[in-house]
């Protein structure tokens, strides 16, 4: 991966908003319908979105996570529920589909989890409960649960997004490029009937994402991992667990993520972690220095990471008091997916600065918080990522003079 040599770079965190013609194919795909034309229809979306990144300022690109499917603009799940057509040993959990009341009681209890329930959600629930209040979009969907073995049966989408993006670099100019995979720890958040252990559920897991990730890496391009859960998750145990009850919760998850990557190149592998895209309160996320240790034990040698929202952007300074690896690189978001408002440059080239300072401006890449695709309007998208690329070159004169 590159680092910020002579300036900042910039990138972002996966999704980007589809375009109408790739939604509308999407959902006759899921009605069942035949789409004439699919796989050129998808290389070329690709290969325009590239393209627009490029044209946008974008130096680190992705595909949008366009071969994740949306049937709709707005869409929060996407990146989460794509491995479910990607993996065999599930059924559809029909008793599931976000229960709000449901309790889990300790940080290893499995039978409960997923988005079923949130500490956030019972501290709020009139503005929960309030289809107008505009914290969640659509009809809630059923979510599947483990009956069987897991095993990965995406070869053909994965080789597919794989080639897409790589054409679409090429064509570029630019060999800077990554495709988004999901973590164990993440693929796990759904009911388990068929393994006996948490453990052994994320080590399944931990196999069934690992030939994904080979399949980015072989193809020479960068995989970044999307694991919301490690912070996620503290949200939604209930009681509040001890800090270090969930912290102990969590590195079996960071265990078992780092079982996929064994042996995988670090320098071309980016974490991202956040702390969910629901456009909630979030007053009961867990800090950032809470998790930052065990976020640094993962063999990724990029993180990226929310510091625009305005729950977490005050967490710049924890770079004062924690020392940044050798060799890491951090991917701020520096724009948000959790509001409208389009930031002024100036904030962004600010927020740049302060994380820059404390950790050295070599080592910081622009980015966003979260994919803003199925987020944000995408007009307001494109704009957030134009204002991401113009703060970028005002830091850049701070940094470098």
């Amino acid at each position: 991966m590159r680092r910020s040599h002579d300036s900042v770079l910039t990138s972002h965190a996966g999704s980007l908003p589809r375009t109408e013609r790739l939604v509308a194919a999407n959902a006759a795909r899921a009605a069942g319908e035949e789409v004439e034309g699919w796989e050129e229809l998808l290389a070329a979306e690709v290969a325009d979105l590239v393209l627009r990144q490029r044209e946008t300022g974008i130096d680190l690109v992705g595909d949008g996570e366009y071969g994740k499917s949306m049937t709709s603009p707005m869409d929060f799940g996407s990146w989460w529920s794509y491995i479910f057509q990607r993996a065999e040993g599930l059924s559809l959990d029909e008793g599931g589909a976000w229960i709000t009341d449901r309790h889990v009681s300790s940080p290893g209890d499995t039978r409960l989890t997923g988005f079923a329930f949130r500490r956030d959600q019972q501290a709020f629930r009139e503005a929960y409960t309030d289809p107008t209040s505009g914290i969640f979009h659509g009809t809630p969907p059923v979510f599947p649960k483990v009956t069987g073995p897991l095993r990965y049966t995406g070869h053909a989408a994965i080789a597919a997004d794989v080639a897409n993006l790589r054409a679409a670099a090429d064509a570029a100019g630019t060999s800077d490029a990554f495709i988004t995979s999901l973590a164990p720890g993440s693929a796990s958040r759904i009911a388990n009937e068929h393994y006996a252990s948490d453990e052994e559920l994320l080590f399944a897991w931990a196999d069934v994402m690992r030939e994904e990730y080979v399949a980015v890496l072989d193809a020479g391009l960068i995989l970044q991992i999307d694991d919301p859960s490690i912070a996620e998750n503290y949200d939604q145990i209930e009681p509040e667990p001890a800090l270090e009850d969930y912290l102990d919760f969590t590195r079996l998850r960071v265990e078992a993520l780092n079982h996929a990557l064994r042996g995988l190149p670090s320098d071309r592998i980016r974490y991202h972690l956040c702390w969910g895209s629901w456009h909630g309160p979030h007053t009961t996320d867990l800090g950032l220095r809470d998790i930052l240790p065990t976020v640094l034990g993962i063999n990724a040698d990029a993180i990226t990471f929310e510091a625009a929202n305005v729950r977490h952007e005050h967490e710049y300074r924890v770079w004062e008091d924690v020392a940044l690896p050798d060799g890491k690189i951090l991917l701020p978001g520096v724009v948000s997916h959790a509001t409208n408002v389009v930031e002024h440059p100036e904030l962004v080239a600010e927020r740049i600065v302060r994380i820059a300072e404390r950790v050295g401006r070599e080592n910081v890449v622009a980015s966003t918080d979260c994919g803003l695709g199925g987020r944000v309007h995408g007009q307001i998208a494109w704009a957030k990522l134009r204002s991401l690329t113009e703060g970028a070159a005002l830091a850049t004169r701070t940094l470098w003079g």
